[in-house]
């Protein structure tokens, strides 16, 4: 994908974080939580459904679908939990993003923080994706998440001031990678 040194994986996951994930996931997220904390179901079921149709390729479906049940299945051991919700939750084939709504809407956090840690735990994921992939040595790593850390508030703020007809998930270039990744012939770690 051209991305060949530190500068320009940092510069991608900064666009991605902006472009992207602010603009779909964590914008999402932002209206979940409070759906979850209402009860807000058909609502729920509406960001779960448009989470689904964001995703370009069966491999990013995939993943979003089984991020969801595993955050799920952590869910159901967690003592506190809202049950009703958790077997709700279950039957909409979770994504991810709408998981994490729920374990989030189960704490006192604000919405932010939640937003902020979301962000944060992605960039940790995309740092490390990174550091294997271009490849990167752990000082460029920390270099690199330390960036994305200074413009993560920027972009949960962005994402939680998006209203339904502004959320969106392009990223063509992203598509068209997952696309040829999907039927590679090996791979350096499960995505």
């Amino acid at each position: 994908a051209g991305v060949a040194t530190e500068t320009i994986a940092s510069d991608w996951l900064a666009d991605q974080l902006h472009l992207s994930l602010a603009r779909g996931d964590l914008a999402a997220i932002a209206q979940a939580i409070p759906a979850w904390r209402t009860g807000d179901l058909p609502r729920v079921r509406q960001l779960n459904d448009w989470v689904l149709q964001t995703r370009e390729t069966s491999e990013l479906r995939a993943q979003a679908e089984q991020m969801g049940r595993s955050l799920l299945d952590w869910l159901r051991n967690h003592d506190g939990a809202n049950a009703a919700h958790i077997e709700a939750c279950a039957r909409m084939q979770p994504t991810y993003p709408v998981a994490f709504g729920l374990a989030a809407s189960q704490t006192e956090a604000d919405v932010r923080d939640c937003l902020l840690a979301y962000a944060f735990g992605w960039a940790e994921n995309m740092v490390q994706a990174a550091i294997k992939s271009v490849p990167l040595g752990q000082s460029a790593g920390q270099r690199m998440l330390a960036r994305l850390a200074h413009v993560i508030p920027a972009a949960v703020g962005s994402a939680m001031q998006l209203p339904d007809d502004e959320r969106q998930a392009f990223s063509p270039m992203l598509a068209i990678l997952s696309s040829q990744h999907e039927t590679q012939y090996s791979r350096l770690f499960r995505s």
